[in-house]
């Protein structure tokens, strides 16, 4: 299986390649097009801010391929928010796959939000073998409200998505590759699914 981390300077990357490796996997680091279209699952990971993520994302042509992947892509934290239509941060439009903005917690939370939360209400075979309230590990300031696409949930002062599923993208909006086991499990039922 030919697994590709879309490479755009936004990244996790690291941590990414060891979590599969560990599944016994090995991740290709890539900007290239045409390896990205030919890859049987892409991992779209972000650490940073939305707009110069954007930036690069535009720069390389990325913007347009990503929408258009046909084959299971994952977005890891910044990488759901970026798929997403918009985001508060940087007042940044998105790549548009899930049909919901991304917002700023509310002022009275402590942000960024860190740390260990619950996931609930999973819906999908991303979290086949998950116990409902697992959890997971979470370094964010903006969220996704829930929506029609949500198929978890993350409660930090407010109800919000940490998964979101449309069509063959997935987003989580924790890091499966810092999640410990319940982690790996997801990651490992991403790299499983069919399409």
């Amino acid at each position: 299986m030919k697994i590709v981390i879309i490479d755009y300077g936004a990244g996790n990357i690291q941590s990414i390649k060891f979590a599969l490796e560990r599944l016994g996997y090995t991740g290709v680091l890539s900007s290239d097009a045409e390896e990205i279209r030919k890859a049987d699952k892409v991992i779209f990971p972000g650490v940073g801010e939305a707009s110069s993520a954007m930036t690069k994302l535009r720069s390389t042509g990325l913007d347009a391929l990503i929408p258009q992947l046909e084959q299971p892509v994952l977005g890891i934290c910044l990488g759901m928010q970026l798929m997403c239509a918009s985001s508060e941060e940087g007042n940044t439009t998105g790549l548009g796959i899930f049909d919901t903005a991304v917002v700023h917690f509310e002022k009275d939370l402590k942000v960024p939000h860190i740390g260990w939360n619950r996931i609930t209400d999973l819906k999908t075979e991303l979290f086949e073998g998950i116990s409902e309230g697992e959890y997971v590990y979470l370094v964010h300031s903006y969220y996704a409200p829930v929506c029609s696409e949500t198929i978890a949930k993350c409660d930090y002062g407010v109800e919000y998505s940490s998964a979101l599923k449309k069509g063959n993208f997935y987003g989580v909006q924790f890091h499966p590759e810092k999640s410990s086991e319940a982690g790996e499990r997801i990651l490992e039922n991403f790299l499983k699914l069919e399409m």
